[in-house]
């Protein structure tokens, strides 16, 4: 339904290597690229945080922070891809 084509697995659940296989049949399946952070950073979701923030500030994606929107149930279909 929303065509996107990649697909990133992350916090503690994409240590789950049960998980991880159904998503990549299905991200094969579906031609959806499935990602997933290293086994090191799937139960510290402050590095993922850390490392999010990072690659936003590569891209010179900044904010002065009051911009930033807190969402807990934000819908895919309204993200914008990084």
């Amino acid at each position: 339904q929303t065509h996107y084509s990649t697909l990133v697995v992350a916090g503690g659940v994409s240590a789950n290597q049960s998980l991880r296989q159904v998503l990549d049949a299905m991200g094969k399946k579906l031609d959806v690229e499935v990602f997933y952070p290293r086994q090191e950073f799937c139960t510290d979701n402050g590095a993922m945080i850390a490392l999010a923030g990072h690659l936003r500030l590569v891209k010179g994606q900044v904010s002065a922070g009051s911009e930033i929107i807190v969402k807990p149930r934000w819908s895919l279909e309204e993200l914008e891809a990084v």
